[in-house]
Order: structure tokens, then sequence, then C-alpha cells
């Protein structure tokens, strides 16, 4: 494995943990707070936020060993439910968004779905209040054809990260955050394709191009 390597894998779980960060210290505070906690109806409520955060440390897991790892669990082709669902679960946890899911075909290529995954983290995050994700994919002679557009009353999205995915950001300015937008970048160009992004007024799209053959990583 090469420094480069080792590098971007250490951004990438610099990432993970700035995004568990939230949930687990809340389950921490709550465990805290049921300790002092004699009111039945405070205990019944510390109870449901244990449980929220519970589940979204649990969703945010699932989604990240598919997005970032391995996925040695899956075959080279993956049914798209098992994305559509691990993104709906992230959508799920903020009663601000929602999803519109426009993928048509049984399943993807394994690099495919993690671009897509990806893809989809980032258009999540650029929706700061509120707002719907759209996710479309289909199938073009060879390739993967990705797009997801994220609509909403604000648009936050680092120009960095458009960068790394264009492959125009130098690896040494590389962060936790632009990170996997680095990985998407070298995930479809290894393969042959390649990766864009439009921002507008209320609106940011992501597309990607991803041959079915070419590169190994995966």
């Amino acid at each position: 494995m090469t420094t480069q390597s080792l590098d971007l894998a250490a951004m990438l779980c610099s990432r993970l943990c700035h995004d568990l960060l939230s949930p687990v210290g809340a389950l921490n505070n709550g465990l805290e707070l049921m300790a002092d906690e004699k009111d039945p109806a405070m205990r019944q409520r510390c109870i449901e936020l244990l449980e929220q955060s519970a589940r979204i440390s649990a969703n945010k897991l699932k989604f990240f060993r598919l997005a970032f790892g391995a996925a040695g669990g899956f075959g080279e082709h993956i049914a798209v439910e098992e994305p559509r669902e691990l993104i709906a679960a992230l959508v799920a946890g903020d009663e601000r968004l929602s999803l519109e899911w426009g993928v048509n075909v049984g399943s993807l290529p394994k690099p495919a779905v993690k671009i897509l995954l990806n893809l989809a983290a980032i258009g999540l995050d650029a929706l700061v209040r509120g707002g719907t994700l759209s996710v479309h994919a289909e199938q073009s002679g060879n390739a993967t054809e990705i797009a997801i557009r994220s609509a909403g009353p604000r648009i936050a999205f680092d120009e960095n990260i458009g960068h790394a995915l264009t492959g125009e950001l130098p690896t040494s300015e590389l962060s936790g955050r632009t990170a996997p937008a680095h990985m998407i970048h070298l995930l479809a160009t290894q393969r042959g394709g390649g990766v864009q992004y439009a921002l507008g007024e209320g609106s940011l799209v992501l597309g990607a191009v991803v041959p079915s053959d070419g590169g190994l990583i995966g």
C-alpha cells in the first residue's frame, strides 16, 4: 500500500469518526442523564432519545461500511435495494429531508454503488436547511450513469469538494471533508469514467459515469 493510499484511508476514517461523534456522544449524555433521573416520564424520554441515537449510529455505520469499506459480504453486483435502504435511513433521521428514488435497474456493480452512496452523502450534506435528494442511475452500454440532485432553500457546497471530485484538488490539500470526493474521483477515473458537478441557485447536481470494466479498485 502506498503512502497516498494510507493517507486517504486515514482521512476516510477521520470522516467516519466525525460523522459518528454526534450520535455516539448523545448516547453517552443520555446514559449520564438516566443515571441521575428519577422522574418516570423523564426517564422514558431519555430512553426514547437513546433509541434514536443508537438507530442513527447503526444507520451511519451500515452506510459507511458499504460507502467506504471493502463490503466483503457483497458480490460484484449489488441489488439496488441495498443503497436505497441505506440512503433512506439517513434521510429518515431528519424530518426536513425527503428522498426521490429513480433507479430502475435491479442491481449495479459494486464500484458504481460506492460512488452513488458517496455522491448521495455529499448531496445530503449540502441540504443544510432541508430539501429533496433525488437519486438516479441507469445502465448505458457497459457503463453506469449516476445523477444526484439536491434541491432546497439553501445549498452549502464547499468548492474544494468539487475540485476533489474532478481531480483538481492536490492530494497534499485533502482533508477528512474532501477525502470521500477524492475517492469517488479515483473509483471513476481508474475505470475510464469521470465525475462532474454543477452548482446553481437552490440546487446541486452531481454526476458520474462508471464503466463496468477497467480499473481494479472496488
